[in-house]
């Protein structure tokens, strides 16, 4: 099918925004509480933080995974967001 790694990168990308906004509103937070909290298992989120670490956004500590750059990540990923979205508009329009 044409669409499904587009769909499936777009699934991932929910997953490690869902992670990093609890991490944001609760963090410092440990692996187990995240995935209690998103209701991910613990091994999909541990992925997810060394992705978040990795960019930029999280950083490890004994406490747990701390935010950083939270309004960085926001100006970027709404503005690239919404070109995803415009473009996607332009496919629909030729279906």
């Amino acid at each position: 099918m044409l669409t499904e790694n587009i769909e499936k990168e777009v699934k991932l990308l929910h997953r490690h925004i869902k992670v990093l906004n609890v991490a944001y509103k609760k963090g410092p937070i440990g692996m187990g509480q995240l995935s209690e909290i998103t209701g991910i298992p613990k091994h999909k989120v541990r992925y997810s933080l060394r992705v978040l670490e990795r960019e930029g956004y999280i950083e490890p500590s004994t406490e747990g995974a701390k935010v950083h750059n939270m309004d960085k990540f926001q100006k970027k990923y709404k503005k690239d967001l919404n070109n995803c979205i415009n473009e996607l508009e332009k496919i629909r329009t030729l279906i």
